[in-house]
């Protein structure tokens, strides 16, 4: 990996926070002897048609080079992640390595001690560790202990069509307000101005995150992040709300958004019938292809412009690592530390890194512009720039709030429930959650 890219990923990483929970007691031992023999049960986010031979051709490496072993994966996508992952865990029934967000997310399973402490074998100054950026490694960090193995980073952008931006004459627009007039002037060229489908609720939650980091001053975020301390009274918030309701008068297709899927949304980029769709750094490669209408010396991003009056950080970005834990219900705690070894090797991370997957590998040496995206490498280095990385809504808070945020953000744009009446419901379930 060249210095720059890998200085993107650090710098990235470097304004994530961990939350502090109790730690739990099962404690990765590396000194173990592997015992090449059995099943492993891998449950992956990697659930999409593209995405889905990563692993799979991973499994298939693994079993090869230890016949013994049988790898089991259970691949779901950005969405059904969630439903599983509770029903596993509450049939007892979690997989011996498991995909998990930062935050609140991964802190529930340290809580509930669902979780291996990896600490002794993925800490600081620990061989395999050393091999991992830094603070994609803190970034799962609780309470001082480590508990996740990141494998990418991920950040959110505009992802546009130059060409549909030079057919109706316009730029990239440097404030809200400029993407207000820039959609208008879209929809008067024949394009639908921005792809929104919120069938899937964490859609608009993404919106509101990054608007929520332009309006809120952080601090305020972070002390209402915890429901110890939250207070929800900030007028920032209502303020991101309607901004929102002004993306979805201007841009989108409006209340119809809620019937609408997050991957028809996508498709319309990529179909040349949508100018703009807000995706993730990790969707670069999907959204434009050589087998896309949409080709990837037409596709562009920029960060969702912050109003030109914002209260809060007009630098922040919404962004966060994912990666995987391992699960104190593990037989074989060993060859799933092994398992998770072989898949973060840079070899493998740069097979993450370029087309067809462009998922930005964490490890050390896992990325090569040369074979990569330019897109993503740009993007890389956009997100280095970032004052702030506001983590995922959906993933940062409590549970409650997070379901409050959830069915609130829908309901708002579906026309049902107004943007103080989001807040409040999300105020009340912080409360609730104390």
């Amino acid at each position: 990996m060249k210095r720059s890219l890998q200085t993107a990923i650090l710098a990235a990483m470097t304004t994530l926070g961990a939350g502090g929970v109790s730690a739990q007691t099962i404690v990765a031992d590396p000194a173990a002897p592997v015992v090449y023999n059995g099943t492993l049960k891998v449950m992956t986010k990697f659930g999409t048609q593209r995405l889905a031979a990563f692993f799979v051709d991973l499994a298939k490496a693994y079993e090869a080079a230890h016949p013994g072993v049988s790898v089991e994966l259970i691949q779901e996508d950005d969405d059904s992640v969630k439903g599983k992952t509770k029903t596993l865990v509450a049939s007892n029934a979690v997989p011996d390595v498991f995909f998990s967000w930062t935050g609140t997310w991964g802190g529930n399973f340290v809580r509930g001690q669902r979780a291996v402490d990896l600490t002794p074998v993925i800490g600081e100054g620990t061989e395999w560790g050393k091999t991992l950026a830094p603070a994609a490694v803190d970034a799962f960090v609780y309470n001082g202990k480590n508990y996740g193995i990141p494998l990418y980073l991920d950040a959110k952008f505009m992802g546009y069509s130059k060409t549909a931006f030079a057919k109706a004459g316009v730029g990239v627009p440097t404030d809200l307000e400029g993407l207000l007039t820039v959609c208008d002037k879209l929809r008067a060229a024949g394009y639908t101005p921005i792809a929104i489908g919120n069938k899937e609720p964490w859609v608009g939650v993404h919106y509101i995150g990054q608007l929520l980091a332009y309006n809120v001053p952080r601090a305020t975020l972070e002390q209402d992040f915890d429901p110890a301390t939250a207070r929800y009274d900030d007028p920032g918030y209502v303020a991101a709300l309607n901004q929102f309701g002004q993306i979805a008068e201007h841009c989108s297709v409006g209340k119809s958004m809620n019937g609408i899927s997050y991957q028809t949304a996508i498709q319309a980029l990529s179909d040349g019938r949508a100018a703009m769709y807000y995706q993730e750094i990790i969707e670069f490669d999907n959204a434009a292809s050589t087998t896309t209408t949409l080709k990837p010396e037409e596709f562009g991003f920029f960060r969702l412009p912050a109003p030109a009056d914002a209260k809060g950080d007009p630098n922040a970005l919404e962004g966060a690592p994912e990666g995987y834990m391992i699960s104190s219900a593990s037989a074989n705690v060993p060859l799933a530390l092994d398992f998770m070894r072989f898949v973060t090797t840079p070899e493998n991370g740069k097979i993450l890194s370029a087309p067809p997957f462009g998922q930005p590998s964490a490890v050390i040496g896992g990325a090569d512009p040369a074979t990569m995206n330019p897109a993503v490498v740009a993007g890389l280095e956009d997100i280095a720039k970032a004052s702030y990385l506001i983590q995922w809504l959906d993933t940062v808070n409590h549970p409650k709030v997070a379901a409050a945020w959830l069915s609130g953000i829908q309901a708002f744009a579906g026309g049902d429930m107004s943007a103080e009446e989001v807040v409040a419901s999300v105020r009340a379930a912080a409360e609730a959650a104390k």
